[in-house]
């Protein structure tokens, strides 16, 4: 990670500057110009394949980007994996979970932070699990998810469960920005709910959020902005305050019955 600072930045958390990923002579995003204002949500909508979800692996260092600039809370930022994105304040909710099915939601919940005791052991450390199932449970309460046992192993639980540890690992923890990747996609009404109101709930703390969506009615509900990719680049910045556009007008954007000629960039 670059230690350069920019002292340009004001209220801006994140700022991508012609990101772009090609795999092989596959054009997956092009010069992804982006940013997000600090305690701002704003919501990344497209088609299939539009580049929605590359957009989000270039900034949280799963994939390295083939070109651009990724400038996070005032430093140019090149993460290695996700951990350095983590460390570095982004916790991100991704399609695949990223959880260890044969651990419970507390081992799951403090996975690469664990909580230990005797440090005087030198390298030698004990995992404090009182303490972890005591914030576990307070995190859980938190966020509004139900788990029913948290000691019940992830591999036997239902797929809404799962989802809402994920989201709850993600929440519970203060964060510069929050990334959630169809974090609803899965789930039920209730489900749902609980993880909107998740989004609530860091909207009230002051923490800015990324959430891709294909759910419009979520998306008018929850983010102040609208993005829209489509075939790797982005070819809208609606504001929600601004009634003057609706859910039609974004889905022909995506679509393409926009063409998004009079976008200028994203600011």
């Amino acid at each position: 990670m670059s230690e350069v600072k920019l002292h340009d930045m004001g209220d801006i958390i994140l700022e991508t500057r012609g990101l772009t990923k090609h795999y092989g002579g596959v054009h997956a995003l092009e010069d992804a110009n982006f940013i997000l204002k600090k305690g701002e949500h704003v919501a990344i909508m497209g088609d299939n394949g539009a580049g929605k979800s590359t957009f989000v692996r270039q900034i949280t260092g799963v994939e390295q980007r083939t070109r651009g600039t990724v400038i996070f809370d005032g430093h140019e930022v090149d993460f290695k994996g996700p951990l350095e994105a983590r460390e570095a304040g982004i916790e991100t909710v991704f399609q695949t979970l990223a959880l260890a099915d044969h651990l419970d939601v507390p081992d799951n919940l403090f996975l690469g932070r664990e909580k230990t005791m005797w440090n005087w052991l030198g390298p030698f450390r004990r995992l404090d699990y009182k303490s972890m199932r005591a914030d576990t449970m307070a995190a859980l309460e938190k966020t509004g998810v139900k788990i029913p046992n948290i000691r019940n192993t992830i591999q036997n639980m239902s797929g809404g469960q799962r989802q809402c540890v994920a989201i709850a690992r993600t929440a519970s923890f203060h964060s510069k920005l929050t990334i959630m990747d169809e974090p609803t996609a899965a789930l039920g009404v209730q489900e749902t709910a609980q993880v909107e109101n998740i989004v609530r709930t860091l909207k009230k703390a002051g923490e800015p959020l990324i959430l891709v969506s294909h759910n419009m009615r979520q998306v008018f509900d929850l983010v102040d902005r609208i993005i829209v990719f489509r075939r790797g680049r982005i070819c809208a910045n609606l504001d929600i305050k601004n009634e003057s556009f609706t859910g039609e007008d974004v889905v022909s954007y995506i679509t393409g019955a926009k063409t998004g000629a009079e976008y200028e960039g994203v600011a």
